[in-house]
């Protein structure tokens, strides 16, 4: 059985690929406060997939890792405003339940495996056309 990562340890691990650019090109994550030495709260930014209602869109996002991380998904709040089935409509919280990565959460995932299913959500053939909000809207 390979050694299980303490949780401070995989958040710097993702703190510095997130900081340095080092994954996708199309998500990018990083600590909310500077400050924060329990690494807990995050922001997450997606740049639309093209081709999609998406397109040139850049979402904005809250994540949430709390004590049992990476033992357990983090939460995912959308601040942007955005029509997709596993997002809540009126908080913006990402459902669990409706996004695989997060239903069949594995201990391996990371803040960006989150970023980029939702990614490859939107570009879905059912969900790249659905009506989106004014761009700039965001959830109170």
């Amino acid at each position: 059985m390979a050694a299980k990562v303490p949780r401070n340890f995989r958040l710097l691990e993702e703190l510095e690929k997130g900081e340095k650019g080092l994954g996708a090109e199309a998500c990018s994550y990083g600590l909310k406060d500077g400050d924060d030495l329990l690494m807990s709260n995050w922001n997450g930014t997606i740049l639309g997939p093209p081709h999609s209602a998406h397109e040139n869109r850049i979402y904005s996002l809250n994540i949430h890792c709390g004590d049992h991380y990476p033992d357990v998904p983090p939460t995912v709040q959308f601040i942007s405003k955005i029509n997709l089935p596993c997002v809540d409509q009126k908080t913006g919280k990402v459902e669990p339940s409706r996004l695989p990565c997060l239903s069949q959460w594995k201990r391996d995932y990371t803040m960006e495996t989150i970023l980029i299913e939702l990614r490859r959500f939107m570009a879905l053939p059912q969900h790249k056309k659905l009506p989106q909000p004014a761009e700039g809207s965001t959830f109170t």
